[in-house]
C-alpha cells in the first residue's frame, strides 16, 4: 500500500512537472528567439557519425527584417488556411487521407499545417510515430493558444531546415542567394518555398526541372493569397500582393 501510494504520488509529480515546464517553454519562446532545435542537433550527431564536415548554419532574424513575399509563398506552398485554421486544418485532413485510401500506391499526402510544424520543429524530433505525433498536437494547441499567428510564423521561418545544415530563411538567402532575408524577390521565396518539403534532396540553389516547374506553380497561387499582417493589423483589411478571387 505504501508502495503504491509513492508510486501515485511520484506519478502525479511527473505529469505535474510535464505541464509546467512544457507550458513554460512554450511561453518563453513566444518572446525568446529559438536559437538551436532539436533536429539541428539531430542533424550534427548524423553528420559526426558519418565522420563528415559539422556544417548548421542558422541565423535568427525578425518577420519584419524578411522579405514580404516569404509568408506569402509559403501559405500558398504549405498551409493555405494557416491564417483562417486554430492548428489543424481538417479538411486538409480529411482530403490527403481520402486520397491516400484511394491512391495507396503513391507517396503518401500529408496535411501538416504551419503550426503543427513550428510544434515539430521546435520541441519534438521527426517521425511518424503515434506518439509523436500525440505530443505534436498538444504542443500546436499550445503554441496556437499562447502565440500570435506572427509568432508562428517568425519561429516557423527561422526554424525550418532549407537545405544541408541550413537551417532558416535568413541562412539560405545568405548561403543560396548571396542576399539578405529582407532582399529576396517573389521568385526566391518560392523557389525556397517549394523545397521545403525535402530540402536536403531538392535545391533552392541549383533548382531541378521538377522544382522550377512546381515553382511557377506556387508564384501563380500567390496571387491569391494576401500579403502576411504586421502585429495589430487584420488580415481582412490587408490587400495581397496583385491577389485576385478565384472564380
Amino acid at each position: 500500500m505504501v508502495v503504491l501510494d509513492f508510486l501515485k504520488k511520484t506519478l502525479k509529480w511527473i505529469v505535474v512537472a510535464f505541464f509546467a515546464s512544457t507550458i513554460l517553454s512554450v511561453i518563453i519562446y513566444r518572446f525568446v528567439p529559438v536559437f538551436v532545435t532539436p533536429l539541428m542537433v539531430i542533424r550534427v550527431i548524423e553528420q559526426i557519425g558519418d565522420g563528415k564536415e559539422i556544417k548548421m548554419k542558422h541565423s535568427w532574424t525578425s518577420i519584419d527584417h524578411m522579405s514580404k513575399y516569404m509568408p506569402v509563398a509559403v501559405i500558398a506552398s504549405e498551409d493555405a488556411n494557416f491564417l483562417e485554421h486554430h492548428g489543424f486544418d481538417f479538411e486538409a485532413i480529411e482530403k490527403a487521407a481520402k486520397r491516400n485510401m484511394d491512391h495507396p500506391e503513391k507517396r503518401k499526402l500529408g496535411a501538416s499545417t504551419i503550426s503543427q510544424q513550428t510544434a515539430k520543429n521546435v520541441f519534438l524530433w521527426p517521425g511518424r510515430s503515434w506518439v509523436r505525433k500525440g505530443f505534436e498536437a498538444y504542443f500546436t494547441t499550445l503554441i496556437e493558444l499562447l502565440w500570435s499567428k506572427q509568432r508562428i510564423m517568425e519561429v516557423y521561418l527561422n526554424s525550418i531546415e532549407t537545405g544541408d545544415g541550413i537551417y532558416g530563411v535568413e541562412a539560405v538567402a545568405k548561403a543560396h542567394f548571396n542576399c539578405k532575408a529582407s532582399e529576396l524577390t517573389r521568385s526566391q521565396c518560392a523557389l525556397i518555398a517549394v523545397t521545403l518539403p525535402n530540402p536536403r534532396k531538392f535545391s533552392s540553389k541549383n533548382p531541378s526541372a521538377y522544382i522550377l516547374k512546381r515553382q511557377a506553380r506556387i508564384e501563380r497561387e500567390m496571387r491569391y493569397v494576401p500579403l502576411f499582417p504586421k502585429a495589430g493589423e487584420d488580415v481582412k483589411k490587408n490587400e495581397g500582393d496583385n491577389i485576385k478571387k478565384k472564380k
